[in-house]
């Protein structure tokens, strides 16, 4: 009962006075602010308001093996409609989400995320997720500013589900290493068709990078599968030793 009148009273006002707030500031900086970091910076601190409003906690273990400048491409599991804001304030680099193209029509978030170069995913159609993998390599060479993807294609709550190509045909494609994390916790602040949401405290754990350059794009799902092996190890998976065995063999470079 503790837990619902927090977060009737406390938690929910709290998201919703703090996403109004930061969303007006990105509204207000976007047409003077064209790289997105002012943006970004306002999305971190929006996300350490979401996360003292909830009572979660955040440890970051492995961070040193994010290595000193970039640009790298990001992979993560997905628990929680919380995982977006945990990550933001923790991972100390510039970088840019992937989310489902629907998220950019809601109202202050779809705006911020357009303004800030946030990139759509459509997961219902080839043809345009494939056109976005490809701006986002283009940005990642252009900008040197980092992505972030949950390549499950969605939240999930029990196995950690096949990783979707498109991180590793980003990052191919960019020439640039990919770093798994492991979000373990998330999945307890807001169980699957709970309203409340429970303090706590969530741990993200960083990889080590995974180069690409000289793969080809053929490899693309054996890179996948390989990250997916690292992840599920981030985060205690278990991890079927066919599977781990086939994902350890060494990529074949061009």
């Amino acid at each position: 009962m503790w837990v619902f009148l927090r977060t009737v009273f406390f938690t929910y006002p709290g998201i919703i006075a703090s996403t109004f707030v930061f969303g007006t500031m990105s509204i207000i900086v976007s047409p003077f602010a064209s790289t997105g970091r002012s943006q970004h910076a306002l999305a971190r601190r929006w996300a350490s308001w979401l996360l003292w409003f909830a009572g979660i906690r955040v440890r970051v273990e492995g961070a040193e093996n994010i290595p000193p400048g970039g640009p790298f491409v990001f992979v993560a599991n997905h628990r929680s409609y919380f995982d977006s804001p945990i990550v933001l304030p923790y991972l100390r680099v510039q970088f840019r989400f992937f989310a489902k193209a629907s998220v950019f029509y809601w109202p202050l978030i779809g705006y911020h995320l357009k303004k800030s170069g946030h990139l759509p995913v459509h997961y219902d159609n080839p043809r345009e997720s494939l056109k976005s993998m490809t701006q986002a390599a283009r940005v990642i060479q252009r900008t040197g500013i980092s992505v972030l993807l949950f390549p499950e294609a969605g939240r999930t709550t029990g196995e950690l589900e096949a990783f979707k190509d498109g991180a590793a045909y980003v990052a191919i494609k960019a020439g640039v290493p990919m770093i798994p994390l492991g979000i373990v916790g998330s999945l307890d602040v807001q169980p699957p068709g709970s309203f409340s949401i429970h303090p706590g405290e969530v741990v993200i754990r960083v990889g080590t990078p995974v180069p690409t350059i000289d793969i080809p794009l053929g490899e693309r799902t054996r890179l996948s599968q390989l990250l997916w092996v690292r992840v599920a190890d981030l985060i205690g998976y278990p991890a079927p030793a066919e599977k781990r065995e086939a994902a350890e063999r060494e990529l074949t470079p061009q």
